[in-house]
């Protein structure tokens, strides 16, 4: 089974909280695939990762862009996984059928939107349901995360 997480944005904006856990994976040697609800999303995250931070960088691409799958981040709007992906971010209320293809699904969502929080509960009972190991972490106002 996976490890399926959620992620609850507060204080801090995704295009901040997302480039540090983008970070820890790679750290770890996994590879990640970003599904956006929105090419206009794809793109704004695009251009967060090259410029986050003005030491470095991460290395991503879209799945517009030639050769995905040599992409250790791939940003996309759907479900597939061609740069073979071990840990899955969704976005806002983006999902996939099979949580089990990855070793981590990571769900961000935005604690000051109601459909997003209402589609993360929605997801929580379903990954607990299908037998995944779930967790939920709540940013803090210095923006880490705390473990509930």
């Amino acid at each position: 089974m996976s490890e399926v997480f959620f992620y609850h944005l507060q204080g801090r904006p995704l295009e901040k909280a997302l480039p540090q856990l983008l970070e820890k994976c790679l750290e770890r040697g996994w590879r990640c695939v970003v599904q956006a609800s929105s090419q206009e999303r794809v793109d704004a995250l695009d251009q967060v990762l090259w410029t986050y931070d003005d030491a470095s960088f991460l290395p991503h691409g879209t799945d517009r862009q030639p050769e995905p799958a040599r992409q250790p981040i791939l940003l996309t709007t759907d479900e597939s996984n061609p740069n073979s992906a071990v840990v899955r971010f969704l976005l806002e209320q983006s999902s996939i059928p099979d949580a089990g293809a990855y070793t981590r699904v990571i769900h961000l969502f935005d604690g000051d939107e109601p459909a997003q929080i209402e589609h993360a509960r929605a997801q929580w009972r379903a990954a607990r349901a299908a037998g995944h190991e779930v967790a939920y972490w709540q940013q803090t106002a210095e923006g880490r995360w705390q473990q509930r």
